[in-house]
């Protein structure tokens, strides 16, 4: 943020000495960008948001599978079905409730009850319990199951774990690693299947998930995953243009296919290449007056209408990424700021619909203001 504030001091000194024209226009949208608070990771708030995955990581029922059913012998309970990973409606938001609870811990070592939160983390990511997770994707109808929503959040997971400094992260990484390996190998096997990404807000998004998996492979070395997804973005989105930006959000959105696939461009491309893409697919991000209005939910009981809060957080999350590094960007971070100040004292206390995954989408927001 240094830069930032290097920008704004010299646009009003010069505005002072040149009160007209556009130097003047320039300071005044300067100084309407910053009055945004920065959101804060403190422990209230981390306290707060555990409370969301420990209450659905037990929780069985409603769920919602996700399953071909190929015989009878598929009509099982979801605990026994997926015995790490049975919580939170799905199997996604079950693999990132748990991503959750590491991320807190990892960045608020004195949470409260967190010995009781490692304990619960160590049941569910056991061996044994991973060790059938991976015999599922074995089944004859499940070998795309998850793809590739859920297989970016576990490796999501797998990433968090790597990068703790903690006795229990590296048994917690060793137990879930056969399920991680599976899942590397899975996104090798399909990328180069992959003719077209898939540019929508909801769980197919390809940005989305070659960003995650792109992390995932830098943390942990994985050459062979970090260039077959450096070379799969280019061909999908180096020639693009134009986003059209104003379109979104839709209806059901919770990701911003634009913003999704800039963040990703921003990690794979060196920044001298990034900033001409970027200008070329949102031209209108370069005008320091650039506006973003929030997503606005208006039934947080209804499970589809609901997603619009997460928009704001995953918007927030590829804005703060944009901007990172990039001085005449920077004001893109008081936008995020708007977007996660707009839904995050909504979500706690929320229905089931929302309380399953939207503390994950806040958390991952929340740290991408402070990384």
């Amino acid at each position: 943020m240094k830069q930032y504030y290097v920008v704004m001091a010299l646009a009003v000194v010069f505005s002072c000495k040149n009160p007209s024209g556009e130097n003047k226009q320039v300071a005044k949208e300067i100084a309407r960008e910053k009055t945004e608070k920065a959101p804060v990771l403190n422990l209230e708030e981390a306290r707060r948001l555990s409370q969301m995955p420990l209450h659905c990581m037990d929780t069985e029922y409603p769920n919602k599978l996700n399953q071909v059913i190929g015989s009878e012998e598929d009509l099982q309970s979801p605990k026994a079905l997926h015995p790490a990973f049975y919580g939170c409606f799905d199997w996604h938001s079950a693999v990132h409730g748990h991503w959750s609870l590491v991320s807190l811990l990892k960045r608020v070592p004195e949470l409260e009850g967190a010995s009781e939160i490692k304990g619960k983390l160590l049941g569910h990511i056991s061996k044994e319990n991973i060790a059938q997770e991976v015999a599922y994707f074995y089944g004859e109808h499940n070998k795309t199951y998850e793809r590739t929503y859920g297989w970016a959040w576990l490796l999501k997971l797998a990433e968090e774990l790597h990068t703790w400094d903690d006795p229990v992260a590296k048994e917690l990484e060793s137990n879930l690693q056969p399920l991680t390996d599976l899942i590397v190998t899975k996104y090798l096997e399909f990328l180069p299947k992959l003719n077209y990404p898939i540019r929508v807000g909801e769980h197919p998004n390809t940005a989305f998930g070659l960003s995650f998996a792109y992390d995932y492979a830098l943390s942990v070395g994985h050459i062979a995953l970090k260039e077959m997804i450096e070379g799969r973005a280019k061909d999908f989105y180096m020639n693009d243009q134009g986003c059209p930006l104003s379109w979104e959000p839709g209806g059901f959105d919770f990701l911003s296919p634009c913003l999704e696939e800039a963040a990703l461009m921003k990690r794979i491309l060196p920044k001298e290449t990034f900033k001409p893409w970027l200008a070329d697919f949102l031209p209108q991000l370069v005008a320091s007056n650039f506006a973003l209005e929030v997503g606005k939910v208006s039934d947080r009981s209804d499970g589809k209408l609901v997603h619009l809060d997460g928009v704001n957080f995953s918007r927030a999350w590829s804005l703060m990424k944009i901007s990172e590094g990039i001085p005449e960007y920077q004001y893109l971070q008081n936008i995020a700021y708007k977007h996660i100040n707009h839904s995050l004292p909504s979500i706690v206390g929320d229905s089931y619909e929302g309380g399953h995954w939207l503390g994950s989408f806040a958390i991952y927001a929340l740290n991408s203001v402070h990384e």
